[in-house]
């Protein structure tokens, strides 16, 4: 009889209500609501309804998205620079990337210029460069804090690579003399 104990079955009322008259609960044992319930019974009964279909799991709901001026000039900043030759330090709580200081520095040239978009994108690029911020255009080569290569060391590398072609091709033309030297000894 455990089932019949569920709210499907019946409601508390009418279960309270038939134990009093089968005599398992006593009159004055009966609990303090049931008195006004019997005087002001509800208009529906409260029963449970089992619902007739499943519930969709693959609902999809549309999520409108959400886009700031911030992001737009972010990805453009992305585009145009990359993630930049460090990784981002998340360890120091008060570290700003170069690409907040671009964004920062962005709108701040926004709120004082009309520029347009481009020519103020470009602007923003000198400002962080007289801030001291280096940005370095994707597929533009690294340029190290000493400016461009130290030319005395591109010239020992192009001499040695210069040397190692010139040997391969003598060491080839060696091999090439020395078959045609057997060939013309043998009878």
């Amino acid at each position: 009889m455990a089932g019949s104990r569920l709210e499907r079955f019946g409601t508390v009322f009418t279960r309270v209500r038939d134990l009093m008259r089968s005599g398992v609960i006593k009159p004055s044992d009966k609990p303090i609501w049931y008195d006004v319930y019997e005087a002001f019974p509800p208009k529906r009964d409260p029963l449970h309804v089992k619902p007739h279909t499943r519930p969709c799991t693959n609902k999809q709901e549309d999520v409108p998205e959400i886009f700031y001026r911030e992001d737009e000039v972010r990805a453009k900043f992305y585009v145009q620079y990359g993630t930049g030759p460090r990784p981002l330090d998340l360890v120091k709580s008060n570290f700003v990337s170069t690409c907040q200081r671009f964004v920062d520095k962005y709108t701040e040239l926004k709120s004082h210029s009309e520029l347009e978009d481009s020519a103020l994108f470009e602007d923003t690029g000198k400002a962080l460069l007289t801030d001291g911020i280096m940005l370095r255009r994707r597929g533009a080569p690294p340029v190290s804090a000493e400016g461009s290569r130290d030319p005395v060391l591109e010239l020992k590398l192009t001499d040695m690579l210069a040397e190692q072609q010139s040997v391969g091709a003598d060491s080839e033309e060696t091999t090439e003399t020395t078959d045609t030297h057997t060939d013309t000894h043998t009878p």
